[in-house]
């Protein structure tokens, strides 16, 4: 994207920002919506937007931890809300719609916050988002909530462009879904499982390794790492096998096609006819 490119994108998302006049952000930290935070409250000012992040199980604890360090550092308003998914027997039984039923939660959380503050819920939904199989979308659409980043045009690489030109430090932050993305559909969501693939993954990390998934086949862990990181992962081998074991694991396996996000969506795509 050009430098013109991306000032009139910018500017293209800074009026439908304005148009809304007061948001609250549904805040992961990630950097789509670490952007829009951003972006949010510096259009329309700190009083006018509230980021809000949800915590529950399957919430990685060091992202609720980078979300308040964010906060902090940018001066956002923001506040964490629990939701309660899990309470759910549609989410837990994990089909292909579980996206739906933990955005519906979330939804159900932040409306009547929106409501108290006269304001629209707003998602860090990108272009490239539309492409993959994210029934969680349909659910906040048939709520009121709003795709700001989608209705200006922002793909997840224009997100990185302009979050590096803005100097915010999540443009380059790898991506996280939330840790029930790690259990093939089918499998029921557990609050052990989850914890399971939480310390999993906070013990790779603490080996250096950014961007991840331990994907949860039973006493079974799948490691999927960014391609030009495999080599080190087998150096290191006996220390990637004992922590992901300390988590609970009996197997340790490294998937040799490396890190895919969404990539247990692939075959639900391919029946629904998308890439």
């Amino acid at each position: 994207m050009t430098p013109t490119a991306q000032r009139e994108k910018l500017d293209a998302l800074k009026t439908v920002l304005g148009g809304l006049g007061r948001v609250v952000v549904a805040f992961s930290g990630g950097a789509d919506s670490a952007f829009l935070a951003r972006v949010a409250t510096d259009a329309l000012g700190a009083e006018s937007v509230l980021c809000v992040t949800a915590v529950s199980p399957s919430l990685a604890p060091e992202e609720l931890d980078d979300c308040r360090s964010l906060a902090d550092e940018w001066g956002l308003r923001w506040r964490q809300v629990r939701t309660d998914e899990m309470a759910d027997p549609a989410y837990r039984s994990n089909d292909a719609d579980r996206c739906y039923h933990c955005k519906a939660s979330l939804l159900d959380v932040l409306t009547p916050l929106a409501e108290a503050e006269v304001s629209t819920v707003v998602l860090g939904v990108n272009v490239d988002d539309l492409g993959d199989h994210r029934p969680g979308q349909r659910a906040a659409s048939e709520r009121g909530a709003r795709f700001p980043l989608v209705e200006s045009g922002y793909t997840k690489a224009d997100v990185r462009q302009t979050s590096r030109q803005l100097g915010l430090r999540t443009w380059d932050k790898p991506a996280a879904a939330c840790l029930a993305s790690r259990v093939p559909y089918g499998t029921p969501v557990t609050l052990g499982t989850l914890t399971t693939v939480a310390a999993a993954e906070s013990g790779l990390r603490a080996l250096g390794f950014r961007q991840l998934r331990v994907r949860h086949y039973g006493d079974l862990a799948r490691i999927e790492l960014d391609i030009d990181e495999l080599a080190r992962a087998v150096e290191l081998r006996d220390h990637v096998v004992a922590a992901v074991r300390r988590a609970g694991y009996t197997y340790v396996t490294l998937d040799l096609e490396g890190f895919r996000s969404g990539n247990l969506n692939a075959a639900v795509a391919a029946t629904k006819g998308t890439s």
